[in-house]
């Protein structure tokens, strides 16, 4: 069971609760960051544990904290390309 001090240090994170989002939210938020994800998608990857953003639960809900979210958007946007990655070809080739 948690102490006092530990229940308070659970609130003193570093995402008050208004930057936390509701999967709707987020999903809303990574489309402005130009990433389209339905709230759906963002469960799934989060049950599979496919590489989804990082989320909190409250009482089971989850909740994502705005600046995680962001950071997590800017690592799954790739420099402008002109071609596959030699990994993508050489699956190609077989």
């Amino acid at each position: 069971m948690m102490t006092e001090p530990d229940v308070l240090a659970a609130f003193e994170g570093p995402a008050p609760q208004a930057d936390l989002l509701t999967r709707n939210e987020a999903s809303v938020y990574l489309a402005e960051l130009g990433i389209r994800l339905k709230p759906a998608s963002l469960a799934r990857m989060w049950s599979t544990g496919s590489g989804g953003p990082p989320c909190r639960h409250i009482r089971s809900k989850p909740f994502y904290p705005r600046d995680l979210l962001r950071d997590w958007a800017q690592r799954q946007i790739t420099a402008v390309r002109t071609g596959a990655p030699a990994a993508a070809q050489a699956r190609r080739r077989g």
